[in-house]
């Protein structure tokens, strides 16, 4: 009699496969605190430079890197990176390499029904024969099969798919992570070699402006005007600034050079383009007081951490069914015949069906361990997962500090470099009518120099802050 499956059984053991041991998630809370620090020991209102919030409120994990980054040739090189740069397409081809391990785990849900044709002919020699002679056979077979499917009543197969999904939207978040950090690198990279640029163009300023100082003392001194101590005093100032301009020449090469590694080719227009100003700076990195901890549940690489956390919580549950039985079927339905012809004749059909259950009793503590390896790297997944946020934490308290300070710092800064400068003209004026000695002005144009060279340093800073606090808070996905 050939054996029926009956809705209802099938239904039930459907319902059963559903089933499943591991632990019910319950996401960690987040050990930071509620809000971010709005203003660092009160810096913000000491600055002179008044802070605007935008008029709609929006977040830097609001806006895309198109709307944050308006420069027309930083846009290019970001849009450039995004589709050449080596270590993105790394990641693009791992999540590509994680959904073939889902897809591959996925698969063990469903049976695996296979097709089958066979054509057997052997020979029978004439001693084993009952005739006395010897004698060919020949056999056909065709045949679906069913082959070792587990009924999953524990749910370890769905743990199973459960960790690959996990392990897959990991991948994906890791790589979202890895495009933010990218637009931030790029952009931070292109304002480094613009300053530079910018220190570079000021150093051979410098030069040239003592190289005819110089000239002017070297002639004044052949006739006796100048003394030779003067005379070596400009030299001094002169090839000081020309050994400046050359350590910024190189210091800016090498930050071409890791653009364009960045960017994944070489740059398809000359360096261009300027730092930005302070009312822009402003703008950037504007954020609307109290702004709440929880934003951080949107940074790529928290979710991917977490992510990481459900897939351990679903092994904890593949780990404990592997202590209950095993059921697995076998099945084949099909048609043998002698002749080709007569392969689906009436009574020439045929069926297998080979149920297995599988009952650990020794195993020598291999699923105890197992269940314990499971339980341990889930642990290992939550501190993971509590270190991913409160590392992001700081570096948006960070951000949030550097903003409130390096605004004043930069003001600061530039008001050295006005009081250098008017000190220079001042001592100038006090040499050109006999009061100063020419000692002064040269140490005051040194001073002068410097001021310039560190305004622009903090200004980079400050740009640099500003895109920090982008990427802290999970901006630029557009």
């Amino acid at each position: 009699m050939k054996p029926t499956i009956k809705p209802a059984a099938l239904a039930g053991a459907l319902l059963l496969s559903a089933c499943s041991l591991a632990p019910t998630y319950e996401r960690p809370a987040a050990p930071v605190a509620a809000a971010f620090p709005s203003d660092s020991a009160g810096a913000a209102s000491r600055t002179s430079v008044a802070v605007p919030l935008r008029a709609d409120a929006r977040s830097a994990v609001d806006t895309g890197w198109r709307d944050y980054f308006t420069d027309p040739r930083l846009q290019a090189l970001i849009g450039a990176a995004l589709e050449n740069n080596r270590d993105l397409r790394a990641a693009v081809l791992r999540i590509e390499e994680a959904r073939a391990q889902y897809s591959i785990q996925s698969a063990d849900r469903l049976p695996n029904v296979n097709a089958s044709l066979a054509d057997t002919r052997a020979k029978t020699p004439a001693f084993l024969s009952s005739t006395g002679r010897s004698t060919i056979g020949e056999r056909y077979d065709v045949g679906v099969s069913v082959s070792s499917f587990e009924l999953d009543f524990f749910g370890r197969v769905k743990s199973l798919n459960d960790a690959a999904l996990a392990s897959y939207l990991a991948t994906e978040e890791a790589r979202l992570a890895a495009q933010i950090a990218l637009v931030a690198q790029v952009a931070q990279a292109y304002y480094t070699e613009r300053a530079y640029a910018e220190q570079y163009a000021l150093a051979q300023q410098t030069y040239e402006a003592r190289a005819r100082t110089y000239k002017l003392t070297q002639q004044r001194a052949e006739v006796g005007a100048s003394s030779r101590l003067d005379l070596r005093s400009n030299e001094t100032l002169m090839e000081t600034a020309r050994a400046a301009a050359l350590t910024l020449a190189r210091q800016r090469a090498q930050a071409e050079n890791a653009l364009t590694l960045l960017v994944g080719q070489a740059p398809s227009a000359a360096a261009s383009g300027a730092m930005p100003g302070d009312a822009q700076i402003d703008t950037l990195s504007a954020l609307p007081e109290g702004l709440p901890s929880d934003l951080l549940a949107r940074r790529p690489d928290i979710r991917a951490a977490e992510q990481r956390l459900k897939a351990a919580n679903a092994s904890i549950g593949a780990a404990r069914a592997a202590f209950f039985p095993r059921i697995s079927l076998t099945a084949a339905v099909g048609s043998s015949s002698p002749s080709l012809h007569g392969l689906f004749d009436s009574g020439s059909g045929s069926w297998s069906f080979a149920p297995q259950l599988t009952l650990p009793i020794f195993d020598a503590g291999r699923n105890s361990a197992n269940l314990t390896l499971a339980e341990v790297r889930k642990n290992l997944a939550v501190a993971d997962y509590e270190k991913t946020i409160q590392t992001a934490f700081r570096e948006v308290a960070d951000a949030l500090a550097a903003r409130d300070y390096l605004g004043e710092q930069v003001n600061a800064q530039r008001a050295v470099q006005e009081a250098q400068a008017d000190r220079l003209k001042l001592l100038q004026l006090r040499f050109d009518n006999g009061v100063a000695s020419s000692l002064d002005v040269l140490d005051a144009q040194r001073e002068l120099f410097s001021a310039q060279q560190t305004l622009v340093q903090a200004r980079l800073l400050r740009t640099t802050s500003a895109i920090d606090l982008y990427r802290a808070l999970g901006g630029g996905l557009k």
